[in-house]
């Protein structure tokens, strides 16, 4: 469970200018929660896609505020780990997940994962380095677009799959592969809050915004020159809803914006 950012401009963009210093120091200081780790992945023209993650706390680790203030690409993610009871706050757990090209982000919480694990071909499961739910779920998108042959295609078809094996769960992520940034808010029978949160906090009143009921929401804007997608945590005018149960692909280049069809294809459909 956790917390991301995502965007697309025109041109190189320091994480921390998408928001803006005031806004981003709020939305790092979710960290005092989702301190278990922290993540960035960027695309830029000369050095593909690159990725740094820490299993210590953006709020404390100095490097995060270097390098969230650098415009390091024109298209990138930042994630914020609260970490899964039981799961290990460990390197090798935290995100975002990479193979190279690609680079994934997951705020939710999938189980059982053994199941997940029956969705993966040997191959990759091979590839698995941590121990948790969410980068199984990585794998397998990359499988479905690897069987598929396209992004869209194999990002829906891994989708259509995750919500009919795992309907409670919360497949909020997002994707950055060469292309595009794929941001997917699929969690309309996750619980929100989640327990785990509910615990934390004497009322409701009390947990950070829109926490206790729209834990799992994400925003977006457009402007001129960016799309920003967000989760839920600041309290700003200028952001729209994300439609629930949705996914959609924002074009590197061009900015444009294509939503997937994530309806099941019917037999004989």
């Amino acid at each position: 469970m956790c917390r991301l950012l995502g965007y697309v401009a025109s041109h190189p963009t320091a994480p921390a200018d998408v928001l803006g210093e005031p806004a981003f120091d709020a939305f790092t200081s979710l960290a005092a929660l989702h301190g278990d780790g922290w993540g960035l992945a960027w695309r830029s023209a000369d050095a593909g896609t690159r990725v740094v993650s820490s299993p210590d706390s953006a709020a404390r680790d100095p490097r995060y505020a270097e390098l969230t203030r650098q415009p390091l690409g024109a298209a990138g993610l930042v994630h914020l780990r609260w970490a899964t009871g039981g799961l290990p706050v460990v390197p090798e757990n935290t995100h975002p997940f990479t193979d190279g090209t690609y680079a994934f982000a997951h705020n939710g919480h999938i189980q059982p994962i053994p199941l997940l694990d029956e969705l993966l071909t040997a191959e990759s499961r091979a590839k698995l380095k941590g121990s948790t739910d969410s980068e199984r779920y990585f794998r397998f998108v990359l499988q479905c677009i690897d069987e598929t042959g396209s992004e869209a295609m194999g990002v829906t078809r891994a989708l259509r799959t995750m919500t009919t094996e795992f309907p409670g769960a919360s497949l909020n992520a997002l994707l950055l592969t060469p292309d595009t940034l794929i941001a997917i808010h699929i969690n309309s029978r996750a619980d929100s809050p989640p327990r785990a949160l509910s615990a934390l906090y004497p009322s409701d009143a009390d947990m950070p915004h829109r926490h206790a009921t729209e834990y799992y929401a994400m925003d977006y804007r457009i402007t001129p020159t960016a799309v920003h997608v967000i989760s839920s945590g600041l309290d700003e005018p200028g952001w729209t809803r994300v439609p629930p149960d949705s996914a959609a692909m924002i074009d590197l280049r061009t900015r444009e914006l294509a939503r997937l069809d994530l309806q099941p294809v019917r037999p004989g459909g």
